[in-house]
């Protein structure tokens, strides 16, 4: 028995036949329909044979009196009677014995056929009561038969749904045009196969997937239905749980990067079509690190948490609120205004109101904590260029560093000529890479003299000589090198030129006493080997320790202070000393100068240019003078330009200086040749109170 031709008879077939289906074992079964036949018909046989074998005796007796003289005349002759019932006999046996055999084949036949018949059936009653719910229906959608799974899933027995229509597990959670789908598909097709919505007895909707087979007669028309269903609920769920991670923001929810970027570009897509304009915000916290440094990042947790809801309920339903990653978040801003104008100030009104929400304070634990953004916008759309998603995104973002140059916590709008500045950027830090390859930086040198004209140093600062441009200017292409990281390389190629010359200083005797100061960036200083590379360096160039000076500035005692104080040490340990560098105008911290291993105080020249007009520059001069005296460091002022600076810096107690009054930056050569006369040039520059270049940038 095949489960794909058991079919249930109908309501009606049933109260028409009311007697029940055959269940006798098959042993019964076996008797019933092969051995009783058979045996009757082996018994209609051995009649007839007897009756024959009757018939022929009878006959033989009629003549025997006539034929009694003749037998006994001829007793040798067979007796016709008795052979023909021995043939008799003898055919009734070979037919009995036939008999036996098909009887016995067939009784074989039947028992393997009703054994694999028992096997079917029971396959198919197993398979019925599977894991998987069953339901049985005729052509009209009538339920005929369930198994066990179904009930356990719908919470419906047998007797309560049997005779009703499949429809009391419909639910009003599907599209309403979905069961005409299904019925038109299983009538062309024969099956449907799909997920929607179910209703539970107890009026709850669950998802399930179900397969619905059609069954046909022989005659091709359709008798009954057979559908099976399984409750997806979990799987469900974990796809959700999938998508969740896959596409959200685990902390706060919100879409990731991987979402927003399709997001961002159905919105590209839609604008084109629509004919109206969108924007993107790039949002980024400001001094976000420093609240993870002092109270935990569980603290900065809790307020990106804060802020995404705050900011969440300043935005449309329409509108995309994303967290980029750290700090930043992106707002994509669809369907405003056609007009370039309009739309810009939609944008600004979204991006002001962000601004007051992340503005307001804070509670965390206890903790009132302040927070503010810069906010970088572009726009895309009607009325705008059109532009790649990588564009878009590149664009929110230099206008937002834009708004934090400007003092954060501000809003600013894209600029193309934010772009070309960004593209000249490039282009100088691909020529820089190149000219660093080519030898096309130089050091030049600025003498720094004491107060008596004696000459005991110089500044070495870096030059380059563009191949196109000639001489860049440091306040051009240093910034691009702190902030591509190249600066690396060139501080490491200035300390060798440095010691170098050192060396070659050493055997002279107007130079030997001089001492090199050599800039160190933030970035080379806190390099986890900087204090082997100097001593590497030395040791290969073989200069004098005590000769080189590093001028760290004020920067460099932002992060990890200990570890500053250790390296300073190591390296003063070996006979190199430091000069602080514009002392005054950074994180100026006494508990911090106590500790470091200086020997040198530098009066940046900020306070020197206005120290004859400002009192308050004058101040300075003097607490850093005082400060300086009080800790036993030598001090030294830059940017002096007249004799009057001068005058006022030595009545205050500083007495060695570096400017362009005593001498510009100048190549090496022309460095060694001033040197050399440098007496009478210094005379002559102090008595005439003359500069000898105007000032630029160091």
């Amino acid at each position: 028995m095949n489960t794909s031709n058991w079919v249930l008879p109908t309501s009606k077939e049933e109260e028409a036949s009311p007697l029940p289906c055959d269940q006798s074992d098959p042993p019964v079964r076996l008797v019933r329909h092969v051995l009783l036949p058979s045996a009757v018909s082996l018994v209609a046989v051995v009649l007839l044979f007897v009756f024959i074998a009757a018939h022929g005796l009878t006959a033989g007796d009629d003549a025997g009196l006539t034929a009694l003289a003749g037998r006994v005349q001829a007793q040798d002759r067979p007796d016709q009677s008795t052979h023909l019932l021995m043939n008799v006999a003898g055919a009734g046996a070979a037919t009995v014995a036939l008999m036996l055999m098909v009887m016995y084949v067939r009784v074989r036949d039947a028992e393997v056929r009703m054994r694999r018949a028992d096997t079917a059936l029971r396959l198919a009653a197993t398979a019925f009561e599977s894991q998987d719910a069953i339901m049985v229906l005729d052509e009209q959608g009538t339920i005929l038969q369930v198994n066990q799974a179904f009930c356990d899933i719908t919470g419906y027995t047998l007797q309560e749904v049997r005779y009703l229509p499949a429809s009391i597990l419909q639910s009003d959670a599907n599209e309403p045009h979905l069961y005409d789908t299904i019925g038109r598909q299983l009538a062309e097709r024969g099956r449907w196969v799909g997920d929607l919505w179910s209703q539970r007895k107890s009026g709850e909707v669950y998802p399930k997937r179900l397969s619905l087979t059609m069954v046909r007669s022989a005659h091709g028309e359709p008798t009954y239905c057979v559908g099976s269903f399984t409750d997806i609920t979990e799987h469900k769920q974990a796809e959700a749980r999938i998508e969740q991670l896959a596409f959200y923001d685990s902390l706060t929810g919100l879409p990731n990067r991987r979402l927003l970027q399709e997001r961002l570009l159905q919105a590209l897509q839609t604008s084109a079509l629509e004919a109206h304009a969108g924007a993107v915000l790039l949002i980024d916290l400001d001094e976000f690190k420093a609240l993870n440094d002092t109270l935990g990042h569980d603290m900065g947790d809790q307020l990106l948490q804060q802020l995404a809801t705050r900011m969440q309920a300043c935005l449309r339903e329409r509108d995309t609120l994303a967290r980029l990653g750290g700090d930043e978040f992106v707002v994509v801003l669809q369907a405003l205004s056609a007009d370039p104008q309009e739309s810009a100030a939609q944008a600004r009104e979204v991006g002001e109101r962000l601004l007051n929400v992340l503005a307001r304070p804070c509670q965390l634990e206890g903790h009132e904590h302040h927070s503010t953004c810069s906010i970088g916008v572009t726009l895309f759309g009607a009325g705008h260029a059109l532009v790649s998603l990588e564009e878009l995104m590149k664009q929110a973002d230099l206008a937002m560093y834009e708004g934090k140059s400007a003092g954060r916590n501000a809003l600013r709008f894209f600029d193309p000529a934010m772009q070309a500045a960004i593209s000249q950027r490039t282009a100088l830090e691909a020529d820089m890479r190149r000219g660093l390859q080519r030898g096309e930086f130089l050091l030049h040198l600025q003498p720094q003299v004491e107060d008596d004209g004696r000459l005991v140093g110089a500044e070495a600062l870096l030059r380059w000589r563009h191949p196109q441009h000639g001489l860049v200017s440091p306040a051009e292409f240093i910034p691009v090198a702190e902030q591509s990281g190249l600066i690396l390389p060139l501080g490491d190629w200035v300390l060798m030129q440095a010691c170098q010359q050192l060396a070659i200083w050493a055997r002279n005797p107007v130079f030997k006493d001089l001492t090199l100061s050599v800039n160190v960036s933030v970035r080379q200083f806190h390099q986890p080997d900087f204090v082997d590379q100097v001593v590497m360096v030395l040791q290969r160039s073989g200069a004098n320790p005590r000769r080189l000076k590093l001028e760290l500035t004020e920067s460099v005692l932002i992060d990890d202070v200990e570890a500053v104080v250790t390296r300073m040490g190591a390296l003063k340990a070996c006979g190199v000393r430091f000069s602080l560098d514009d002392f005054g105008t950074g994180y100026s911290s006494l508990t911090y100068l106590k500790r470091l291993p200086l020997s040198q105080v530098k009066i940046d020249q900020s306070f020197v240019r206005h120290i004859l007009s400002d009192p308050s520059d004058a101040a300075i001069a003097r607490s850093i003078v005082a400060l300086a005296q009080a800790l036993q460091l030598s001090v030294i002022a830059e940017g002096v330009e007249t004799r009057a600076q001068r005058e006022v810096l030595r009545r205050l107690g500083c007495t060695t200086y570096q400017g362009y009054l005593f001498g510009a930056p100048m190549a090496l050569a022309a460095f060694e040749t001033w040197a050399q006369a440098r007496q009478p040039a210094l005379n002559e520059a102090l008595d005439g109170q003359v500069m000898l270049a105007p000032s630029s940038p160091s």
